[in-house]
């Protein structure tokens, strides 16, 4: 198996001190994908709000992309992203943004709860940007389908990951995939593993090397979204996302699993 070198290693989350930072610079964009009520009450300074809710109701690029562009994030903007739910609704915001062609994008790396309870400054003031342009270089190479997850899911070079609980998984799940839950990816206080003990547990499992990684879960791509973060926060250099996940295979009828063995619990990956 391919041990990843330290230069594949890509930045995925940002630091608490590192973004306070460079929000006094006034050197980056910070984007909070929680509800606008929640939004409203008080928010990280400077934060847009942008709720997965209404990226989902039209996910498509020209959308998306006007989106971005009235927040004032043009293609150098640097963009950090969080939520209140362990990083998995930032990171479906946050791919989105990667796929649209956006570079220089990331996770903050705790919850706003946390980084509320360590009496952080936080406010209600709602910012206005101006709209700025922004290209769009669209990233098929970090997108799977269906019928591209199909054609390629039984090579060997291929490893499907399921990021759903594990009693999901046990019940049904895509022929072929490891199961990998998306608790298992975080700690305490961070949305990932420390780099060294992610490349433990992905080593457990048996998801490190030069495969093509695809990760999927229930429906929208949020939980996986997090743990294709957690591929690149360890320099996997080929991983997609599946985005319409399990709730689009089922219902386009394609084959399906059971985990035979109704007792198996496998804590390897723990």
């Amino acid at each position: 198996m391919c041990r990843l070198s330290q230069e594949n290693v890509v930045k995925t989350t940002t630091d608490i001190e590192t973004l306070r930072s460079e929000i006094r610079d006034k050197s980056v964009r910070v984007i909070d994908v929680r509800r606008e009520e929640d939004y409203k009450k008080n928010h990280i300074p400077s934060a847009v709000n942008l709720p997965l809710a209404k990226l989902l109701a039209d996910d498509s690029p020209d959308r998306v992309l006007t989106l971005i562009k009235s927040m004032g994030i043009d293609d150098e903007t640097p963009v950090v992203v969080y939520d209140d739910t362990f990083g998995a609704l930032a990171s479906r915001i946050a791919w989105t943004l990667e796929y649209l062609g956006h570079s220089d994008v990331s996770l903050l790396e705790t919850t706003f709860s946390t980084w509320k309870s360590m009496g952080l400054e936080n406010d209600n003031v709602i910012p206005e940007f101006q709209i700025k342009e922004h290209t769009k270089k669209l990233r098929p190479e970090i997108l799977a389908t269906s019928d591209y997850l199909e054609s390629v899911k039984d090579k060997e070079n291929v490893i499907l990951v399921d990021n759903r609980e594990r009693l999901n998984f046990l019940e049904q799940h895509i022929p072929g995939a490891i199961s990998l839950p998306y608790r298992t990816l975080s700690t305490q206080n961070k949305i990932l593993r420390s780099k060294e003990d992610m490349k433990r547990l992905l080593n457990n499992r048996g998801i490190l090397g030069d495969s093509e990684i695809i990760t999927y879960c229930g429906s929208v791509g949020t939980l996986s979204g997090l743990a294709y973060y957690a591929l690149k926060s360890v320099g996997v250099p080929n991983a997609k996302l599946y985005v319409r996940s399990f709730k689009e295979w089922k219902n386009l009828s394609k084959p399906t699993a059971k985990q035979e063995d109704a007792n198996y619990w496998d804590l390897s990956a723990e």
